[in-house]
């Protein structure tokens, strides 16, 4: 397994305000992030927050004004607005990391399908990257970024139960953190529309870093969690409460996989909808003080929104000097 444990701290105190890296694409002719229509530079006592907002019918709703909104940040209205967009048809970066421990062996056909069905259908050449991660006890990249729906679709042929462990037990949480820091860390994740496509039980016997500590690399990185839950043996399982804490502290969903094709078509375009037609709004908060407590973050819309789409909150930085 890849281990965090001497660079966790250093990482943990970069924690979510909205630091916007650039960095350069990691596949053969990936488009290009660095143009104005995206980029985005972000200061410390700032935060961004991308948000989707639908109708009653899950229509995307692409025409909000500012003033119809109510944002607040620990229960208090910001202390300024500096930018507010509306960005549609944005270009999606998304992980497809998938658990073959032993306890998903029965799915990982299923998962495998959904996943390419992804690729083949979903993927933009023009504008679109993926990547390919398995995991149980360790993760590995099988594919690294592309656009190509074939490589990709390659890369995901690749997995097979229980990867590449020689012993049991699962690490989703090491895995989250391992995805949002070493792969959507190096892309300019204010460019694009961000999400793990996640299959797994929720069941985590084996990390080293915590589901907060997970959590908090993916607000860092702008990721939201799609997971496509598979029910988990033991009766009592707390897998389902991971994974709904997960979606819902990064602003995305849970799945449940009940085996008709057109559902789970139904389920990927869901996705795309809400990550191709965001808005993106950034503030600055009514107190924020270098501390790493945790901030939450509400929108509310007018009557014609009838659900909006966001991340819980973020975590405030750090003192530089510790």
């Amino acid at each position: 397994m890849v281990r965090y444990t001497g660079m966790l701290c250093g990482l943990l105190i970069l924690i979510l305000v909205g630091g916007a890296g650039r960095a350069d694409s990691q596949t053969q002719g990936a488009p290009d992030q660095s143009t104005e229509t995206y980029g985005l530079r972000v200061f410390d006592d700032e935060v961004v927050v991308t948000f989707h907002a639908a109708d009653a019918n899950g229509l995307p709703v692409n025409d909000l004004k500012l003033d119809e909104l109510r944002l607040l940040d620990n229960g208090r209205p910001p202390r300024k607005v500096l930018d507010f967009k509306s960005l549609q048809d944005f270009p999606i970066r998304a992980g497809i990391l998938i658990d073959t421990s032993e306890s998903m062996r029965e799915s990982l056909v299923g998962n495998r399908a959904i996943s390419i069905q992804y690729a083949q259908k979903l993927l933009r050449q023009k504008t679109d990257q993926a990547f390919v991660m398995d995991f149980g006890r360790l993760s590995r990249v099988l594919q690294p970024w592309t656009n190509d729906a074939g490589v990709l679709t390659a890369g995901i042929g690749k997995i097979t139960a229980g990867g590449e462990s020689r012993v049991s037990g699962t690490a989703i949480f090491d895995t989250i953190f391992r995805a949002c820091s070493a792969q959507f860390g190096k892309i300019d994740h204010a460019a694009s529309g961000n999400f793990i496509l996640l299959f797994s039980d929720g069941e985590d016997n084996a990390s080293y870093v915590s589901l907060k500590d997970a959590v908090a690399m993916c607000q860092r990185s702008n990721t939201a969690i799609y997971a496509f839950r598979t029910d988990a043996k033991e009766r009592f399982s707390s897998g389902p409460q991971t994974l709904a804490e997960m979606a819902a502290e990064t602003g995305g969903r849970v799945f449940h996989d009940v085996g008709s094709e057109a559902g789970v078509y139904e389920d990927l375009r869901s996705i795309e909808a809400d990550l191709r037609n965001q808005y993106r709004l950034v503030y600055k908060p009514p107190d924020l003080k270098h501390d790493r407590s945790f901030h939450r973050i509400e929108i509310r819309g007018p009557e014609r929104v009838d659900k909006i789409t966001v991340r819980s909150g973020y975590y405030a930085p750090a003192l530089p000097a510790e």
